[in-house]
């Protein structure tokens, strides 16, 4: 029978396939895959913010009895930073130098009344860019009280100011500045407040990935109001850990006096950040509250364990990079203060735990210096995407996917903080972080600066700033401080218009104000040192 047109033998239509395959081979890229193939294969980006989450409330850190296991499960298939510093230790300064990958004096986001400002770049534009599906999904708290969607996001779940954790206000014992009961911004609506918010932002994120485009890869930041004061558990918590002691040695004035700690540092005792008057409540203790506050923890932990779940359920968990994040520490005590701001090490540090199985090691940690500056850098590298320009920190994904930190072995950071006129309790603070020792200047007071031996010292009750075998190390740390801030357009204060309540009061019957150290009395001036 005659071949037809239909029917030819197949010794003629492999040579046809393997021209046509030729053609269009020919007309891509060297080295390029289609959309769909590139997009597909490109990691996806889960980062997982949570508020006030200081570095050693974590099992995986060795707490005596907080029970973390989803996040401790986290560091035991990925790597544990260990020291990982936030460069502003207060909530909007730091979620502005996560998103643009700059200090704070150059964002200029120095308290949490003010907005972002609208020409500044966040490095969720640049995965939008590189073809990234986004959300953000939780606490933005930028600008008081604005939860508009925010440039950088297909899709945006957020509340204003700090929001609440129950939608009828239940289990707080004060109302915290900002606090809000307006319900949730979805994309633009407001829409009603069902629960408790750290399981309903979950329920959020988990609605998202459930209906994600297959073919594109994701990004999701994931801002947990938990764990901000007022600490309020979920119910299925409260009361978990009343019987546990507070693992935290609250140092006397007499000790602070003695280790020759700043006035300002003794005096903030008896104020609304101090172990005395905290939040100007006559009968605060720090014993409860840090209970109070892992509680609080507990949720987000399960919430850490939902989304692992989730991702396992679409089929994402192997192509996925999870970060897990604080936006800054919290201090119970630790040098008789309590919240955030300053440079020690209970406000400045904070978890960090990546996962990423088949690039970033698993059960490691990793201790090289990293910060919030660095978070943006590094997921543009993680994704292949183009680098943003006008940053400061810098990608560290190469040497924690090598698990070799000797890359970042001479790395220096810099600590800012810039006074409050609502919380005058805590001065402009500069800082140097990097290997052993820490150095903090004061800026505008008359008062000490503070030299730490971290390794002898942990708990940096012991300043060495006057110590005549430090001087040389004084000065190159100043040195450096100031070379940090010339190279990174440093040089000026940033300064904002007064915004929001004030609150400059200490309590009667509590600690008295410090007096001057002895050092400071001298009948002529002393000889200078050389």
């Amino acid at each position: 029978m005659p071949f037809s047109r239909s029917r030819r033998p197949a010794r003629f239509i492999a040579p046809l396939i393997l021209f046509y395959c030729f053609v269009v081979a020919a007309a891509r890229p060297l080295g390029a895959q289609s959309a769909t193939e590139s997009q597909a294969d490109r990691l996806n980006v889960v980062f997982i913010l949570c508020d006030d989450h200081r570095f050693d409330c974590l099992g995986a850190a060795g707490h005596p009895f907080l029970q973390t296991p989803h996040l401790d499960a986290l560091a035991d298939s990925g790597t544990r930073l260990t020291s990982a510093y936030v460069t502003t230790s207060l909530c909007s300064p730091s979620r502005a130098s996560i998103l643009t990958g700059q200090y704070a004096h150059n964002h200029h986001v120095i308290d949490n009344y003010h907005e972002v400002d609208p020409n500044l770049r966040f490095f969720p534009q640049d995965l939008q860019a590189a073809g990234y599906q986004t959300a953000f999904i939780g606490k933005w708290h930028m600008g008081g009280d604005d939860d508009q969607p925010q440039r950088g996001f297909d899709h945006w779940v957020s509340f204003k100011g700090q929001g609440t954790y129950w939608p009828d206000g239940h289990g707080t014992t004060r109302e915290v500045p900002q606090t809000t009961y307006d319900g949730l911004n979805v994309n633009g609506q407001r829409v009603k407040q069902n629960g408790y918010i750290t399981d309903e932002l979950t329920d959020y994120a988990e609605d998202w990935l459930n209906q994600l485009d297959p073919d594109r890869p994701f990004f999701l930041y994931l801002s947990h109001k938990a764990v901000h004061a007022d600490f309020v558990p979920a119910d299925r918590h409260r009361g978990r850990y009343d019987d546990q002691p507070l693992p935290i040695t609250i140092p006397s004035d007499e000790t602070l006096h003695r280790g020759g700690i700043p006035m300002w540092v003794r005096n903030q005792r008896n104020s609304r950040h101090g172990a005395d008057f905290g939040y100007n409540l006559a009968d605060f203790d720090p014993a409860v509250y840090y209970r109070r506050y892992c509680e609080s923890l507990l949720a987000v932990d399960d919430g850490v364990g939902r989304l692992m779940q989730c991702l396992r359920s679409i089929d994402a968990a192997d192509n996925t990079l999870v970060i897990y994040m604080g936006d800054n520490g919290f201090q119970f005590g630790d040098h008789g203060l309590i919240d955030k701001r300053t440079a020690y090490e209970a406000s400045a540090k904070v978890p960090l735990l990546f996962h990423a199985p088949g690039r970033v090691p698993a059960g490691k940690e990793f201790d090289g210096l990293v910060a919030g500056i660095d978070i943006a850098p590094t997921i543009l590298e993680a994704t292949e995407s183009k680098p943003m320009t006008s940053i400061d920190g810098t990608s560290f994904w190469k040497p924690l996917c090598q698990a070799d930190a000797s890359p970042l072995a001479d790395r220096t950071l810099l600590y800012e903080y810039y006074w409050e006129r609502n919380y005058p309790h805590t001065p402009t603070l500069h800082a140097v972080f990097g290997g052993r020792y820490k150095y903090i200047r004061c800026h505008g007071l008359w008062d000490k600066d503070e030299l730490y031996d971290l390794q002898t010292d942990p708990d940096e009750l012991v300043n060495l700033i006057d110590a005549p075998e430090h001087q040389n190390r004084v000065a190159k740390m100043n040195r450096r401080l100031w070379e940090m801030l010339e190279q990174t357009d440093g040089m000026e204060v940033p300064l904002l218009e007064d915004r929001g309540p004030r609150f400059p009061w200490r309590h009667p019957d509590k600690t008295d104000a410090a007096e001057f150290h002895d050092d400071y009395f001298h009948r002529s001036e002393p000889p200078r040192r050389p």
